[in-house]
């Protein structure tokens, strides 16, 4: 009976009482190869939330009261881990591994509730029927493979599994390493990557690497990588000092709190492939994660980096919040970075419910056009919280301003002999009419409020 009530219970907290899970469709690549598209072809803005624990840490009525908070909110990709040790087990002290030994998982019945892989099967079936996508870290990087733990034998039997076991599921996103460095067991990585492909060639595969370096630096021409993705860290600009040039510091990239750099070093490669800001500063941690006196980051924060990124040509952005993502609770012994809060509480916070502007603004557009601009900045762009950048297609035009300095516009960049200005408040997705302009020479533009960090805005420029 108490099983009973249980399903029940979890049926009425979802909504979802049909099977909704077909009506989504793997991800692909734009023609363009600068973004992503649904399985109809229609834009698909990436806004993501980093719930690494999600496997591990919460039961299924948490999972399904975590994902109609993510889906209410707007995010359609959940990053998480699979495996984040080789002791790994669930909220139901069920282990995922036989003897730690990532070649040998523990499956069992589907009928089993409390399986490890049963119930990463209902997380992900869960989001599916929310329209939400799975993007899954086979094994946490910076874990047993960086330690050797993981043979290529092994790597080659685990990817194996996954991609049998998942290449049938519409809503998968297949994230190799995670939070390591693509040097650090190379053969690994490319092991996995290239079994996945080779067994599920249907779902999208990148590389989530530590923190400041991105996945172009080792395997943007591999076969396996259909898209970059990249870590901009925690670190404030004060902390992101230059290291020794070993061959262990080989991926780092020193641009400070400047995410939008490395969209700009991603998108000039070749062959094209959308990039993606995988892991910025969360919301609520420490300035450079380990002091926790350190002033923490905040929703102004997580829009500026979000802005940035999308701005310079990414394909969408990931959120992340520094309690949800260890899935922090009140009768854990302790936790990582710092943590203050429960991520219950956390769900509210208010980056991430600012988040769903982003990415309204970006859908409200003419999507596959969109091209960066910095041309369209007359004068000083700015340095660092002072610097605003440009983006736009065919009719309109984006500027983004992160302290509300007054800017100037070069105009005659979009079509049409005159242009409706508006602002766009990152806050609230609210905009405010500022009138109708000719379109040619410089006009200059001045935000609403006084000029301070956190006062973001959007100048948004339509052709008429």
């Amino acid at each position: 009976m108490t099983r009973i009530l249980l399903i029940l219970s979890i049926a009425l907290l979802s909504g979802f009482t049909g099977n909704r899970v077909n009506q989504i469709a793997p991800l692909k690549i734009s023609a363009n190869h600068r973004y992503f598209t649904d399985g109809k072809g229609k834009p698909f803005f990436w806004l993501g939330d980093t719930g690494w624990l999600l496997c591990s840490k919460l039961n299924r009525e948490d999972v399904v009261k975590y994902l109609n908070d993510r889906k209410a909110k707007g995010f359609n990709v959940i990053q998480t881990s699979m495996l984040h040790g080789l002791n790994a087990v669930n909220a139901y002290n069920d282990s995922a591994l036989i003897n730690r030994d990532i070649s040998k998982v523990k499956t069992s019945a589907d009928s089993d509730h409390n399986n490890y892989w049963n119930h990463i099967d209902f997380i992900i079936d869960e989001a599916a029927r929310r329209g939400i996508y799975m993007a899954l870290v086979p094994t946490w990087g910076s874990g047993a493979v960086k330690s050797g733990h993981v043979t290529l034998a092994q790597a080659k039997a685990y990817a194996t599994f996954l991609a049998e076991r998942y290449k049938n599921k519409p809503n998968i996103i297949w994230l190799n390493g995670g939070d390591v460095k693509g040097a650090d067991s190379i053969d690994v990585w490319n092991t996995i990557g290239s079994t996945l492909r080779a067994k599920d060639p249907n779902h999208l595969i990148t590389f989530h690497p530590r923190g400041r370096s991105t996945s172009s630096i080792w395997f943007h021409n591999e076969a396996w990588l259909d898209f970059n993705m990249f870590q901009s860290g925690h670190k404030d600009y004060r902390q992101d000092t230059m290291k020794n040039d070993t061959k262990e510091n080989i991926g780092d990239i020193h641009f400070g709190e400047d995410n939008w750099k490395f969209v700009q070093m991603d998108y000039t490669l070749t062959p094209v492939k959308p990039t993606i800001e995988g892991e910025p500063s969360y919301e609520t941690i420490p300035h450079g994660l380990h002091d926790s006196s350190a002033p923490r980051w905040k929703d102004c924060d997580v829009r500026r980096y979000g802005y940035w990124a999308v701005f310079a040509g990414g394909a969408g952005y990931t959120y992340g919040n520094n309690a949800i993502m260890q899935f922090h609770k009140k009768e854990d012994k302790s936790g990582s970075y710092g943590v203050n809060s429960y991520w219950q509480d956390e769900l509210n916070a208010p980056g991430a419910s600012q988040m769903i502007y982003l990415k309204n603004l970006m859908l409200s557009k003419p999507y596959f056009d969109r091209v960066p601009d910095q041309s369209l900045i007359a004068g000083d762009q700015g340095k660092q919280y002072n610097y605003v950048i440009a983006t736009r297609g065919k009719n309109y035009a984006f500027a983004y301003t992160y302290t509300g300095r007054t800017f100037s516009i070069n105009m005659g960049k979009i079509s049409g002999a005159k242009v409706k200005a508006s602002w766009y408040s990152p806050r609230d997705g609210k905009y405010t009419s500022i009138g109708t302009f000719t379109n040619k020479g410089v006009q200059s533009f001045d935000p609403p409020g006084e000029q301070k960090e956190g006062n973001d805005w959007v100048l948004v420029l339509e052709g008429v």
